[in-house]
């Protein structure tokens, strides 16, 4: 390959090239370097992020940025607890008449008031906020600590060619302009879908173009009129033609709640659609739909992306493997596209440490696709029948398509009325918007999923009886599951089972009076396999002690039994009761394991007929309720 002078160079040998330096890309990095696993990422732009973009990062997301290493500065910078745990709707905030600024309603959301012993019970991880144009900084700061001058910006990916034995990837530096290749064991693409799918072929399949949002970010001064404790707020009038007007987020950085010096207007127009083009319009519009025409907007940027919702024929084609928006692209609603991103990340990263380190077959990389594309589908489905959610409120305020401004406002006024049509549209507002709970109080979807194909070894017990749900969690010891969150004790301080998985190989949690036979059945795996396998004993004496007396209850052991937890927390193996020979079972558990799993892959309900479906409802207007949990069903 030939540089800028003319000259040759040889490929630059990695085992992974990461193509993309968003979100997924950069934890990417930071939790193969944890693992002592080198790479390379490039990232086509630099790294500074000019759009708020993704905000919301839930429990399991921080559990994963808590283990690489930057979950302290995110909360340090997160809102307090007291200024963001809602979710409201307004008419505006302000306004000519007495129905501008009225409040409709509002929810708790995201862990906040009633919700927080349930977030509690999931995690030890609180739910935090922060933009990607502050999380994004956080994360290249310690992904270039890592892998100290292979954290590449303006470096485009602009060929891939895949073998047998790795891949060969042509990337060009637009600063240095120059071409140069790298040779890398595996391709991990973070890209958002730009490049590597399609040099690859790879379709993305679902509902697109349902809509055209646009993000206006700017700087104002709403201390006078936004609520103090929402961190997004809807508006329904009329100056949206019959659902919602704009949806207002605070985006801090310093003072959060009204007093935010920073704010993104969320409006949303038909595609190709002019309007949504003309910048002025826009600031004009987000004046209108606020109710302060004289508003001082200090605009700073303006982008547009497709509501759409779309999941990829295949998660991996040899030696590239797709995570975040490159596999699948989601709705804003529900705040998902992101968390399931990094939900990716910690599943594929200890499979390709595994894989690299020598003791795992390439086999256990298939069970990635598995595992995650249930699980992509499903939050893809889930988010598009959350906003159909929306539809509801301002129909219940008698607004509707097509309907003139003078018209909406005196609908809205019948509603605001002392009269029995006033008391019933504002009884079924009431009930429209707490029919949100379902998108901001959605923890057994954050939290819940399961996987039920790829490197689990199922034990025939059925899940949680609310397992289908979105809103009521229950933990769960089934192989599958994440790891209950148990708090248990070590020299006198509290830890969670969460916090004692080990970043590789597999975890073995057994009580203290097997302690002997299970020590003695790791070490004879981990020999046997090449596998690390760590064992901690919960009893008097053992590694952690259990005051509380809940781990047998949660862990669904007998005296003798154990669990075997994967690197991501979730729930491998569980033995309820010790078997025979613990040493030779354990040992063909691993085998098994690290061949691609304990039960054969095969999919299961097709993942698009949800998805398809709920698109469709969303763009006539018949959108229902969140149908199921999970794709797949156990064989």
């Amino acid at each position: 390959m030939l540089d800028s002078d003319g000259g040759t160079r040889e490929p630059l040998q990695v085992p992974v090239l990461v193509v993309g330096g968003g979100p997924a890309g950069l934890t990417m990095a930071l939790e193969l370097a944890r693992r002592g696993i080198d790479g390379l990422l490039i990232e086509r732009r630099g790294f500074t992020n000019h759009y708020p973009r993704a905000h919301l990062l839930n429990v399991r997301t921080m559990e994963t940025f808590h283990d690489v290493g930057v979950a302290e500065e995110i909360y340090a910078q997160s809102p307090p607890e007291d200024q963001w745990h809602r979710v409201a709707w307004y008419t505006s905030l302000a306004g000519p008449t007495p129905q501008h600024g009225l409040k409709i309603g509002h929810v708790q959301a995201w862990g906040g008031g009633t919700d927080l012993g349930n977030y509690r019970l999931a995690s030890p991880r609180p739910f935090a906020n922060l933009p990607q144009i502050r999380l994004d900084r956080i994360l290249w700061e310690h992904a270039d600590r890592s892998w100290p001058g292979r954290v590449r910006g303006h470096s485009e990916l602009i060929a891939l060619e895949h073998d047998g034995s790795g891949v060969t990837a042509t990337i060009r530096d637009t600063q240095r302009e120059e071409t140069y290749q790298v040779r890398a064991r595996y391709v991990v693409a973070a890209d958002g879908g730009r490049t590597c799918a399609d040099l690859l072929g790879v379709e993305l399949l679902g509902p697109r173009a349902l809509l055209d949002l646009v993000n206006v970010y700017f700087s104002a001064d709403l201390a006078a009129h936004a609520d103090e404790e929402a961190l997004i707020t809807y508006f329904v009038n009329p100056e949206g033609q019959g659902s919602f007007s704009g949806a207002l987020l605070g985006l801090g950085p310093g003072p959060w709640g009204a007093r935010c010096r920073e704010w993104s207007m969320t409006m949303a127009f038909r595609v190709g659609d002019p309007a949504g083009e003309d910048e002025a319009s826009l600031i004009g519009r987000v004046r209108r739909t606020l109710g302060v025409p004289d508003l001082d907007i200090d605009l700073h940027a303006i982008s547009h992306w497709q509501f759409e919702g779309v999941v990829a024929e295949r998660f991996r084609v040899s030696s590239v493997l797709l995570v975040g928006d490159a596999a699948h692209r989601h709705p804003p609603t529900g705040g998902l596209g992101l968390n399931t991103a990094i939900g990716d990340v910690g599943n594929l990263a200890w499979k390709l440490a595994a894989v690299l380190d020598g003791y795992a077959d390439d086999s256990l990389l298939d069970t990635y696709e598995a595992e995650r594309k249930p699980i992509a589908a499903r939050n893809i489905e889930h988010s598009l029948r959350n906003a159909g959610r929306h539809g509801p409120v301002a129909a219940s305020l008698g607004l509707r398509a097509g309907i003139g401004e003078d018209e909406g406002w005196r609908e809205i006024a019948v509603w605001a009325s002392d009269t029995p049509e006033g008391e019933r549209r504002r009884a079924a507002s009431a009930q429209a918007v707490a029919a949100n709970a379902e998108d901001y109080s959605q923890l057994n979807i954050e939290a819940g999923f399961a996987y039920e194909f790829g490197a689990v070894v199922p034990d025939g017990t059925a899940p949680p009886p609310h397992h289908h749900t979105a809103t009521l969690f229950e933990p769960s010891a089934r192989p599958g599951h994440h790891i209950p969150n148990c708090r248990l004790e070590r020299r006198g301080e509290t830890v969670s089972t969460v916090d004692l998985v080990a970043p590789t190989g597999f975890t073995v949690f057994a009580p203290v009076a097997a302690e002997t036979s299970w020590n003695d059945a790791a070490d004879q795996a981990a020999a046997a396999t090449g596998c690390p396998v760590t064992v901690v004993t919960i009893g008097l004496g053992g590694d952690v002690t259990d005051p509380g007396g809940e781990w047998p209850a949660v862990s669904g052991t007998r005296p003798g039994g154990c669990l075997l937890v994967r690197p991501d927390r979730h729930v491998a193996w569980r033995a309820a009761d010790g078997p025979a020979e613990p040493d030779a079972e354990l040992t063909r558990i691993v085998r098994l394991l690290l061949a691609g799993g304990g039960r054969e892959i095969r999919p299961g309900d097709d993942p698009l007929a949800g998805i398809t479906e709920a698109g469709e409802a969303l763009r006539t207007g018949g959108a229902r309720e969140a149908r199921i949990f999970t794709s797949t069903t156990p064989a």
